[in-house]
């Protein structure tokens, strides 16, 4: 302590903490913290310099005098404890004896098996549960325990134990939580580090949305996430923080395990994790408890009358913390309370043993349970995070705990076993720990029944996922019937064509009210700005102003039960919502029809394993990728044009994607859409890409639906097709090329061309493969031919297929087109400048496919290559030209 801050009249100060501690007392912490809270205030406005911190002490939040008493048998939920804990190790130990590289961890659940336990014998409630359920967003690295938990309730069999990470066969379960995988049981795929903490944000803000909206009932419900302390150094983990506190989600509760070290070693060995977190989180707006220090702990702190032991705490960091748990009770005799002369006289009477059992509070039931109560009971219209300090791989001895090999370890060898079988009281031989055998009480034990009485009580097992179909009546085609018709003498872009669409929707009286629009600050932008007044924007507080617009037919309206969730400018964020809402029919009993439009660029590329795990969470709504390709967007350049966005979405396997030319199209994919996933409930999802460039819209051709929908058909059907004759097929925007070349190659060569629509390269690629298959696996029957063939076998000529996105898009169907098949995309960085002239930089305008048509039918004798020769003449195009791929 320095002489600027020494205290000089401990008098004075002693009469103050009296003070203090009278109000406590009598008056409670609350009415303390609003005393010295308008005390810092007073002394700031009088000019007195307080430097604010937003750390407390590095003890407990709850004091002992204030914790909460847990209820229960300890000693049978120790016993389940230890038998879960036990069930988890062989598990990971059996996968990797059999096969060496399967992987798996234990040291993760270790560390957090008693903070998994309290919440699931006390405080998590089932789906049963009059409330509804609680949603619990588990730390992916732990599935272990929650597979040896379900196996002991009966609900997974020994054989899936057995076959962890052996799935292949169907008779395993999977690495980590898989809702794809298991869909029975997960909920939330949470193992890509921080995608946890911001998807559960956004679904606790949509349980408010929920019920504000008068949707359904989530007012008793919690979200409650676990993540690890490294884990945090994920930015989506922090990212999304302040939205917690500044919606008020007090239904939110993070619990951080803190055990000190990340995958390679310690998290902040040259700090103090639990201090930064709490410095972040407490800034934040958030309620934080501190779980430091178990009650073993309790005497020491009660006996630090000299102040020694709390500087002790503060001064260590978390390198030497680490060391203390992985070397024992005289090293922590030694080199922690060896610091302080205090210190040493404070454990003079503990032996080494006592030392060591000296325990941190994530593995303390009754800590837990404490922090737990209070965290469920806040009422102060804030999140809660728990920051739990436990020890990576506790229980694991000399083979793992506290080390910093131990976030691989897999094996464990026989005296390790047998340690950590004695240590956890588990009856297996001698003989049988060999094999490490797994554990299950009879069914009438009392660990079982117990086990079970408890869930019972809380309303049924978790995890759990239970869908409740919910069909729902989807508007015919004729109810968008103007888009359907020609636009005449107006030019409209899909993105417009989207707009109307989404308007009719949501005036539906039985689709209407399920419809969510999601947008990240670029409603405007894509001309929905009428639909804040109609639709409101959401807000948990309303409106408290009077926006500057509120003269104008459509002003900027926030409203509690507003329909539109604008998320700022956040693609993380708006695609964390989007995937609350759209698995919103399995989570919350209630169908959402999400629609997310965004600018393309800023979508898969960007938020990509967000994409990944909305197919792994089966969601069903819709993602527009608007102001879509690498030519149609004016001036925005390199960072801005898509032209990658479908070979994104292409490799999600139950993500179906399409770039519609036409209204038309446009509202044919989005019915089959509607229809598939939510009249027919199944699981996928639907990426559709918008162009923000006006033109002509025909009205919908007769018969058409089907070729739509499965990614190709015929517009234009040239009524004499001549001696040289193509197949011209065009994708998005660019399909307007197509026919410009169309009457290019007539008029000014005498070539003749079909023109088809290609609205989806990706699902004429997946209909490719899956035939393929199929004739490999039968190859005595009469092999199947492609739809790309099926539809295009009786029009003559080679194929030229041009798109806004690069090559690879249309290249996917090569394979599956049985003619010469020629491909013209948008491969290169892009760039900013008009259409015309990206068009011609990236040569997919209505002279490049004109010239490629040409040469298509010189290889196939068709026509002269001084033809050919005479058309880049013509158009200008000079060979020299750089190739955009490399510039």
């Amino acid at each position: 302590m320095t002489d600027e801050v020494r205290d000089q009249d401990p008098g004075e100060t002693g009469e103050w903490l009296d003070a203090l501690n009278a109000v406590i007392e009598r008056e409670g912490p609350e009415r303390a913290h609003y005393l010295l809270e308008t005390l810092i205030e007073k002394s700031r406005r009088s000019g007195a310099y307080i430097p604010y911190s937003a750390n407390t002490a590095y003890i407990n939040t709850i004091p002992p005098h204030l914790e909460e008493k847990s209820p229960g048998n300890h000693a049978i939920e120790w016993r389940i404890r230890s038998i879960i804990r036990w069930n988890a190790t062989a598990m990971v130990v059996n996968a990797n004896r059999e096969h060496s590289g399967i992987g798996g961890h234990i040291a993760s659940f270790a560390s957090s098996a008693t903070l998994y336990d309290v919440g699931f014998n006390h405080f998590w409630k089932g789906p049963d549960h009059a409330d509804g359920a609680d949603l619990v967003y588990v730390q992916g690295h732990v599935t272990p325990g929650i597979y040896a938990r379900a196996f002991l309730e009966g609900r997974l069999s020994e054989e899936q134990l057995q076959n962890f990470r052996y799935e292949s066969e169907g008779k395993g379960v999977s690495s980590y939580p898989h809702p794809w995988l298991m869909p029975d049981f997960w909920q939330f795929p949470t193992v890509s580090m921080g995608l946890g903490p911001i998807m559960s944000i956004y679904q606790a803000r949509l349980m408010k949305y929920l019920e504000n909206r008068g949707l359904a009932k989530t007012a008793g419900r919690k979200v409650w996430t676990f993540c690890g302390d490294g884990e945090m150094d994920e930015p989506e983990s922090l990212g999304a923080i302040d939205i917690a506190a500044r919606e008020g989600l007090d239904n939110l509760v993070f619990v951080v395990n803190c055990n000190l070290q990340r995958l390679d070693g310690p998290v902040r060995g040259n700090g103090k994790i639990i201090q930064e977190l709490e410095g972040v989180f407490r800034g934040a707006g958030w309620n934080v408890i501190k779980l430091v220090w178990g009650a073993a702990w309790d005497p020491l702190i009660a006996a630090d009358t000299s102040g020694k032991l709390l500087q002790a705490f503060e001064e260590t960091v978390d390198g030497e913390y680490q060391a203390y748990k992985a070397k024992g009770g005289k090293f922590t005799r030694e080199h922690f309370f060896g610091k302080f002369d205090e210190l040493k006289k404070l454990v003079s009477s503990m032996s080494d043993e006592d030392i060591a059992r000296l325990n941190r509070g994530g593995h303390d039931p009754h800590k837990i349970y404490a922090a737990y109560h209070r965290a469920v009971n806040n009422a102060n219209g804030r999140p809660t995070v728990i920051l739990a300090k436990t020890v990576k791989g506790y229980g694991m001895g000399e083979a793992g705990e506290g080390q910093n090999i131990t976030h691989s370890q897999k094996k464990m060898g026989e005296e390790a076993l047998k340690v950590f079988r004695d240590r956890f009281r588990i009856p297996v031989s001698d003989e049988e720990i060999a094999n490490t055998p797994f554990y299950r009480p009879a069914e009438d034990s009392e660990e079982i029944q117990y086990l079970k009485q408890r869930r019972e009580a809380l309303g049924g097992f978790l995890p759990q996922r239970r869908v409740v179909e919910e069909p729902l009546e989807i508007p015919p085609l004729k109810t968008f019937e103007r888009l359907l018709k020609d636009t005449g003498e107006r030019e409209i872009s899909t993105t417009m064509a989207f707009v109307q669409f989404l308007q009719i929707l949501t005036r539906d009286k039985k689709i209407g009210p399920r419809v969510v629009p999601i947008i990240p600050d670029e409603g405007r932008t894509f001309g929905m700005e009428g639909m804040f007044r109609q639709l409101g924007i959401y807000s948990p507080v309303g409106q408290k102003y009077s926006p500057e617009d509120a003269g104008q037919l459509a002003y900027y309206k926030e409203d509690i039960k507003g329909q539109i969730l604008e998320e700022g400018i956040t693609e993380a964020g708006s695609m964390s919502s989007w995937i609350a809402a759209a698995t919103s029919y399995a989570n919350h009993g209630v169908a959402l029809m999400p629609f997310y439009i965004f600018y393309s660029m800023f979508g898969f590329q960007r938020i990509g394993d967000l994409a990944w795990a909305a197919g792994d969470s089966r969601a069903r709504g819709f993602l527009l990728g608007a102001t879509a390709g690498r030519t149609t967007l004016n001036g925005e350049g390199l960072q801005h044009e898509d032209g990658h966005s479908h070979i994104y979405s292409s490799t999600i396997p139950n993500c179906r994607s399409y770039d519609p030319a036409y209204a038309y199209e446009l509202v044919t994919i989005m019915r089959h859409g509607m229809q598939e996933m939510y009249a027919e409930n199944k699981d996928h999802y639907y990426y559709l890409t918008l162009n923000n460039e006006n033109y002509h819209h025909p009205e919908m051709p007769d018969g058409v639906e089907d070729g739509i929908v499965r990614g190709l058909y015929l517009l234009r059907k040239h009524p004499k097709p001549g001696k040289a004759h193509v197949q011209l097929m065009g994708s998005g925007t660019i399909l307007s090329e197509a026919l410009g070349a169309a009457e290019l190659l007539e008029e000014e060569f005498g070539v003749t061309a079909d023109v088809w629509s290609v609205t989806s390269f990706n699902e004429l690629a997946r209909d490719g493969v899956d035939l393929d298959r199929w004739n490999l696996l039968h190859p005595e029957a009469k092999p199947k031919k492609s739809y790309v063939d099926t539809v295009m076998g009786k029009h003559k000529g080679p194929a030229v297929a041009v798109s806004d996105y690069v090559r690879a898009y249309a290249e996917q169907i090569r394979p599956y087109v049985s003619r010469a098949y020629y491909t013209l995309g948008t491969d290169g960085f892009g760039r900013s400048d008009t259409r015309p002239r990206l068009r011609d930089f990236f040569e997919i305008d209505r002279r490049w496919v004109t010239v490629r048509a040409l040469q298509a039918l010189a290889a196939e004798a068709k026509i002269e290559a001084e033809t050919v020769a005479q058309a880049i003449k013509i158009f200008g195009i000079k060979p020299s030209k750089p190739n955009p791929l490399t510039v």
